[in-house]
């Protein structure tokens, strides 16, 4: 990566346009960044990072767009760089708040990005060609040529204040995602997730199988049933082995158990089938003799029941003999009973023909009614000619009705538009006041924008002063509380101290032994040592409490320096926000009555253009208003005048026909009316000759009848009809005679047979007890039956069974062993199996190698920056925990012979240590067959740290890379820096912004 040119403008405290040469400012390879504390020199790295992955490095809240700017420029960032052979120009605008193009206000500008490639045609002629305007695509091809997410970026490129240790104390998983990504040894990693689905998938096939036999097995116990006791030695999941040949054992032996029950089950089937044989045959005898005995009695009480009979059934011959004398008389009584139905129908129907005739037609006989039929006939006829005067009418009246409409529409047409033409002179008047009031809201909310900013400043001032004031009570709270704990463990430091000093010569007599000199005295002999007291504190006991007294001492010098800045940050908001006073909710009451008065001037300036349309409108409207006014004025005149002529002709016809319609709506009714009145009298008059025509029949057919009755031995017509019966009762009648008789003769037959009276002889026969004995028999027999299907069943299924489970056995057998060589194998690369004791992954362990290169390289710096104290090394050993190992650095001292933790470096140690992993990982990555060249490299800050020794022999070390076409960025604040680096980039802060000057000189 190499480094052009980057332009700021209007980012974070670079107010106008700010351009770095950085072709220029490399010339030396090395070049430094200084200037006063809040300059913004670590703003040109972030804005660094932030072209390059479109977000600042680390975690903090930086603010990209500058106070200072003017509100019409945008914050934006172009740099242009050189990765992987690629000259790119890469430009990004964060999303920011713009004025409006048209109008006041402001408006979301969205974020954008640009990212362009250099290209050079085969004349040898260069342009700049965009690549892509999408974050995502921008962000996957930079990554791609630098190899680097922003984080490793952040760790290994641009080393940012306070953060250039983070690789140097880097756990083992970050070193790896880093060192993955520079070296492309990913491919190991997919070899191990290879190997991991691999093995699932064995495991899964593996489980399967084992499911399969176990479900199996599950079945064979359920086939089994408990007599055999399957569960005796049976195959379970907690026991593996259990499910090969073990499995086909204990199968074996269930289906040989269930052959030896099935043979016993048969034996005993056909002992029971001979007892049931014998038990139904004297069911069957027994139960003969039973229905013999009952038919017996059956007959002799049905016999009986004909008797009692008798008397009814002489009655019953009495009646066929008068019934078929009747049905002799059948015609005449016929002829008699339907010459009355028809004069009762004749009557029926004449009364009600009646019904429907006026009271002055209605007692007439038949001649004058058909007299007053024909005279009401002529009188329609004469109606008839009249009905094309009716018809004339009823157009007049239609032609009147719609004249009369139209000339109501008109008339509300006329009446509309002098209505709405008497307003629009007020509503003019109203449109052109709510215009006039729009636009002076228009100028009102200039001056609301202005006020609302600066109250909005204030209140932000006066939130974060509340807020920090609160923190301030708190952290005094926090510093009492450390305080009295300080001096609670100096106290309790004293005491422990005194009592030991007060109990030395106990400690000391520990130390004694016979024939060694006493320290002390110098005596060989011990006589009386002292004794230890039962609380006496130990050495250890001091240290402890002198230790507790130190953390609790350093614990209250945080606090009180935290209280300091936090002091320091409430009078900075108090003085922005003008002091206590006035409290934060009446700055809170203020902005929000503001920002609402501003909202109600925004709601009038938007109705000026309504108001300015609704006038347009106006005018348009009353244009029309006006044509609509005369044209209807013009129609009224003439329809009026049509009205009349019209209503005249009609009013001289209806007089016309008044006469002739009588009480009728109109003459179509009229002759309606009359037409029912006649059909009424005619249908009148032929019922009532009707009546008389049936009246005469139905005596003469009633006299013929009466002779014809007492000639055949009855007393009078009514008594014949009487005794006639329909041929369905007649027939039913001789049916039940004849079938009494014929069942009296059968029963007298069936008593008389020997096997009944044989039967009847004999003692009652015992059917419930044969019964109960055969169905006893018939369910010990069907029990038996159903035990040896069972046996037999079972033997079936268990030998089909065992069939399925060996073929099951024999898929199992083969993915058991698979499944132990691929889960070795899993293991053993993923750093999980005991054959691996470093626990070390396979990329980890080809990263080891790399680490290994790095770390040389780092130790060629490192030595000469620490003066030949102290030298990386690569530490494979476990990590605590069962944590991964591969990828551990230690510190070996040369001063004490021992190796310790990167972390228990000091300050500037970790420093340089740091400074020479980034060397040496540069120096690795670039020699390495496909790493990217890592040519430029950043570091903010870290220079304070050192002694001026050391700060002396880093500097050789960086001055010695640009014999290898290294370039190093430093920002810093030590003099001797700006005595040793030649070209530097100075930064100046103002209350307008800072500002960039470059430097090419060998002293200030």
């Amino acid at each position: 990566m190499r480094l052009h040119t980057l332009h700021l403008q209007a980012f974070g405290p670079f107010a106008g346009h700010h351009t770095v040469d950085f072709d220029a400012l490399s010339t030396d390879r090395l070049f430094l960044l200084h200037g006063d504390t809040g300059a913004g020199k670590s703003t040109l790295f972030a804005a660094i990072c932030y072209a390059l992955y479109g977000k600042p490095p680390g975690d903090r809240n930086l603010l990209l767009r500058s106070d200072h700017a003017a509100v019409d420029l945008l914050t934006q960032v172009t740099l242009e760089v050189t990765l992987a052979g690629k000259r790119l120009r890469i430009i990004r605008t964060p999303a920011q708040q713009r004025p409006k193009k048209s109008g006041d206000g402001t408006t979301l500008q969205k974020a954008e990005t640009l990212l362009s490639e250099y290209v050079v045609n085969n004349q040898g002629t260069g342009r700049w060609e965009a690549s892509t305007r999408s974050h995502q695509e921008a962000a996957a091809e930079i990554i791609e040529l630098l190899g680097m997410s922003r984080e490793q970026f952040c760790q290994v490129v641009l080393l940012p204040q306070n953060e250039f240790t983070q690789f140097l104390r880097a756990g083992a998983g970050e070193r790896k995602a880093l060192l993955g990504k520079l070296f492309h040894t990913h491919r190991f990693t997919a070899i191990e997730e290879w190997l991991t689905r691999r093995k699932n998938g064995v495991e899964r096939t593996r489980d399967e199988a084992r499911s399969q036999v176990l479900r199996l097995a599950e079945r064979i116990q359920q086939a089994a049933g408990d007599d055999l006791d399957p569960a005796q030695g049976a195959p379970t999941a907690e026991d593996h082995t259990s499910l090969t040949d073990h499995a086909r054992t204990w199968a074996t032996a269930l289906h040989t158990a269930a052959q030896a029950c099935q043979q016993q089950t048969t034996q005993n089937l056909t002992a029971s089938e001979r007892e049931l044989a014998a038990f139904k045959d004297k069911e069957l005898a027994v139960r003969d003799l039973a229905t013999r005995q009952d038919a017996h009695r059956t007959a002799e009480q049905q016999l009986a029941q004909l008797q009692e009979q008798k008397d009814q059934q002489e009655q019953l011959q009495q009646q066929r003999e008068r019934a078929l004398r009747a049905q002799k008389l059948a015609p005449v009584l016929h002829a008699a009973d339907t010459a009355h139905s028809q004069h009762t129908r004749a009557q029926e129907d004449e009364d009600t023909a009646r019904t429907l005739l006026a009271p002055e037609h209605s007692n007439l006989d038949a001649v004058q009614l058909t007299d007053a039929g024909r005279r009401l006939r002529a009188d329609i006829g004469a109606l008839r000619a009249l009905l094309p005067d009716e018809a004339t009418i009823r157009q007049l009246t239609g032609e009147l009705a719609k004249l009369d409409e139209e000339r109501i529409l008109k008339a509300e047409d006329l009446n509309d538009a002098n209505a709405w033409l008497e307003q629009a002179p007020q509503q003019r008047a109203e449109l052109i006041t709510r215009l006039e009031q729009a636009r002076q809201a228009e100028t009102d909310d200039r001056d609301f924008v202005a006020t609302l900013t600066a109250l909005a400043t204030r209140l932000d001032a006066a939130h974060r002063r509340d807020a920090s004031l609160r923190q301030v009570t708190d952290a005094e709270q926090k510093l009492d509380t450390a305080k009295a704990a300080t001096q609670e463990a100096a106290r309790t430091h004293i005491d422990i101290r005194r009592r030991r000093t007060d109990g030395m010569a106990a400690e000391l007599a520990t130390q004694l032994s016979d024939g060694e000199a006493c320290p002390v005295c110098g005596s060989l002999t011990h006589p009386a040592p002292a004794a230890p007291h039962p609380d006496q504190p130990t050495a250890a006991d001091e240290q402890a409490a002198e230790r507790h007294h130190a953390q609790a001492q350093q614990t209250q010098q945080d606090l009180q320096d935290t209280l300091q800045k936090l002091l320091t940050q409430a009078a900075t908001a108090r003085g922005e926000a003008g002091g206590d006073a006035p409290p934060t909710s009446d700055l809170e009451t203020e902005h929000e009555a503001l920002t609402q008065r501003r909202k109600e001037t925004l709601e009038r300036a938007a109705d000026a253009g309504p108001a300015s349309e609704q006038l347009d409108a106006l005018d348009r409207e009353q244009a029309e208003k006006t044509r609509i006014r005369d044209e209807a004025s013009t129609y009224l005149a003439g329809a009026n005048a049509n009205y009349d002529r019209l209503d005249t002709q009609r009013q001289e016809l209806d007089q016309r026909l008044a006469t002739a319609r009588a009480d009728a709506p109109t003459l179509t009714d009229r002759i309606t009316q009359l037409t029912h009145t006649a059909d009424h009298i005619d249908a009148a008059a032929e019922k009532a000759a009707t009546t008389l025509r049936t009246a005469q029949e139905q005596q003469h057919t009633a006299d013929t009848a009466t002779q014809a009755a007492r000639a055949a031995g009855f007393d009078s017509l009514p008594a014949a009809q009487d005794a006639l019966l329909p041929d369905d009762e007649l027939t039913a009648l001789e049916d039940a005679i004849n079938q009494w008789r014929e069942q009296r003769a059968a029963l007298t037959a069936r008593l008389a047979e020997p096997e009944l009276q044989a039967a009847a002889a004999e003692p009652p026969a015992d059917l419930d007890t044969a019964t109960e004995e055969h169905q006893a028999a018939t369910t010990r027999h069907t029990r038996a039956a159903t035990t040896a299907d069972q046996a037999a069943s079972r033997t079936t299924t268990l030998a089909d069974l065992i069939t399925q489970l060996d073929a099951h056995i024999q898929r199992l057998e083969p993915l058991e062993d698979d499944y132990q060589t691929v889960h070795h194998l899993h293991g053993l690369i993923n750093g999980m199996s005991p054959s691996n004791k470093l626990r070390m992954q396979l990329e980890a362990y080809v990263l080891a190698a790399r680490l290994e290169q790095v770390v040389e390289a780092a130790n060629t710096r490192l030595v000469r920056m620490s003066d030949h104290r102290y030298t990386l090394a690569h530490s494979d050993d476990r990590a605590a925990r069962g944590a991964r190992s591969g990828l551990g650095l230690k510190v070996t001292d040369a001063w004490t012979g021992r190796s310790r933790d990167t972390d228990t470096l000091s300050g500037g140690e970790s420093f340089f240590a740091s400074l020479s992993l980034a060397l040496g990982l540069a120096d690795v990555v670039t020699a390495e067959s496909g790493g990217q060249a890592l040519d430029t490299l950043f570091i903010d800050e870290g220079f304070g740290t050192l002694d001026e020794d050391t700060l002396h022999y880093v500097l050789d070390v960086l001055d010695s890379l640009r014999a290898h076409n290294r370039t190093i960025g430093v920002i810093s604040h030590v003099p001797e820096l700006r005595r040793r680096i030649t070209h530097r980039l100075h930064v100046r802060k103002d209350t307008t912004g800072s500002t960039l000057t470059q430097l090419i000189q060998a002293a200030e």
